[in-house]
């Protein structure tokens, strides 16, 4: 995967690089192969990526169920998988845009 997200069928996998501990939620940038995310939750026993989950389940319009995180749960590098998003925060629609 070049890029930070891709489609695998109605499935958005999307790398992250997070950061627990902000002042807000937020959906930044890419750098490198990664999106970075923002939570204002502490990193204990993987609840900063419980809280992240919450936020973007809000931000892509599906549950919290619809969402799995295939690698990273206690660290910043992760994987996730959002299976049919309703909607897309702009940073991804530009990027899957220009990846065709």
């Amino acid at each position: 995967m070049n890029a930070f997200c891709t489609w695998d069928g109605d499935v958005l996998v999307l790398n992250v690089l997070g950061t627990p501990s902000a002042k807000l939620d937020k959906i930044g940038k890419s750098k490198g192969h990664q999106l970075k995310i923002s939570v204002t939750a502490t990193p204990v026993g993987g609840k900063a990526t419980d809280h992240m989950v919450r936020f973007l389940a809000k931000e892509f319009g599906v549950t919290t169920g619809d969402i799995e995180v295939v690698f990273g749960r206690f660290n910043i590098n992760k994987q996730l998988r959002i299976k049919a998003p309703k909607q897309l925060p702009a940073v991804i629609s530009k990027q899957l845009a220009e990846a065709g």
